[in-house]
């Protein structure tokens, strides 16, 4: 049985989902603007994340938002805060690959801390809603998630964001030593949805070098919930400002940890 509080982040993602499968159909069609490079904006997003508000400040009046297209709009509750990235995997979106999500983290902040307490995921192409909330698990579609128990960087699955050099020279030998060492690499394009599929234990490990606190507020609840670990690149622990992030299950992040330890020494 979900909490009530899983209920109304659920109902919400669910709705805003119906129209951004009508839209994903109509991609042609769709207006985009340009926010930076290979930064884009589409109507779907703004009209989704307009939604998402909507809904959750019925249910739960009064609470705060941190959004992608919005930036942040303070509510009367200073101690709750929801981070939602209305549509990620944008690029996929206009490009008609099926590869993107909503995803919605709820902050509670108290005593100049702060934590994620419950985030959800939904990819509606393949109608799969992740949910977590914290100490309670993580589950998709109400199975519960685990991490993957694989245990070496050769059988390993690993996502990285694609390097750029607006991301630093770094990230350049290690995505080479990465492909070196037999692991397998992807770019799908939407970090939210790789954490929720690294908790689903379908991939080992995720190395994003540029991202924001929507992108990752539901996954790491959801990752750390199903056995997972994520932590800055020197190790420190993880949180919503951390970039770049490291995740995966606990052997596959300390063979990454090790790798990108001699790379920067």
């Amino acid at each position: 049985m979900n909490s009530p509080l899983i209920n109304v982040m659920s109902a919400a993602a669910i709705k805003a989902g119906k129209g951004l499968l009508r839209d994903f159909g109509e991609v042609d069609n769709l207006q985009v603007s340009r926010k930076g490079p290979a930064n884009f904006v589409t109507q779907s997003d703004i009209r989704t994340e307009k939604l998402l508000q909507r809904e959750l400040n019925k249910a739960r009046p009064g609470y705060g938002f941190l959004m992608e297209e919005s930036g942040e709009i303070p509510g009367k509750d200073l101690s709750h805060r929801w981070i939602i990235d209305p549509l990620d995997g944008t690029s996929n979106f206009i490009h008609a690959i099926p590869y993107f999500c909503i995803s919605i983290g709820l902050e509670k902040r108290e005593h100049d801390k702060s934590e994620i307490i419950a985030g959800v995921i939904f990819d509606p192409i393949h109608n799969e809603l992740f949910s977590a909330e914290k100490g309670k698990g993580a589950f998709l579609n109400n199975r519960r998630l685990t991490v993957s128990s694989r245990n070496t960087l050769e059988d390993a699955m690993l996502t990285m964001g694609a390097p750029r050099p607006s991301q630093g020279p770094d990230m350049f030998p290690l995505f080479h030593s990465l492909a070196q060492c037999g692991a397998t690499l992807r770019d799908f394009g939407a970090a939210a949805l790789d954490l929720a599929n690294l908790a689903a234990g379908r991939i080992d490990a995720c190395l994003m070098p540029l991202i924001q606190p929507w992108d990752i507020a539901a996954g790491l609840l959801l990752l750390q919930e199903a056995g997972g670990i994520a932590t800055s690149l020197d190790g420190a622990p993880a949180d919503i400002h951390s970039c770049p992030l490291l995740a995966g299950n606990r052997h596959v992040h300390a063979s990454l940890q090790k790798l990108l330890l001699k790379k920067t020494a």
